[in-house]
């Protein structure tokens, strides 16, 4: 299991942040996304044998929102 956070851009509401939570955990392989709207971050705790970083990054661009790693 692998934990990661992202930097999530675009979010502007607690619909937004839904959208993005719903859009991680819908890839195979998460176990649980946290999506922090106030930072802009996102927390994924997931298999790394399943799903990989730009798998995830990429969920999250389809949603409609930036993504890249944090730190």
């Amino acid at each position: 299991m692998a934990t990661l956070k992202l930097r999530v851009t675009g979010m502007t509401c607690g619909h937004c942040q839904a959208k993005v939570e719903q859009a991680l955990r819908g890839m195979a392989g998460v176990f649980t996304a946290v999506v922090d709207l106030p930072d802009g971050e996102a927390e994924v705790d997931f298999d790394d044998d399943a799903t990989t970083v730009d798998q995830l990054i990429h969920a999250v661009e389809r949603a409609g929102y930036g993504a890249k790693l944090a730190g």
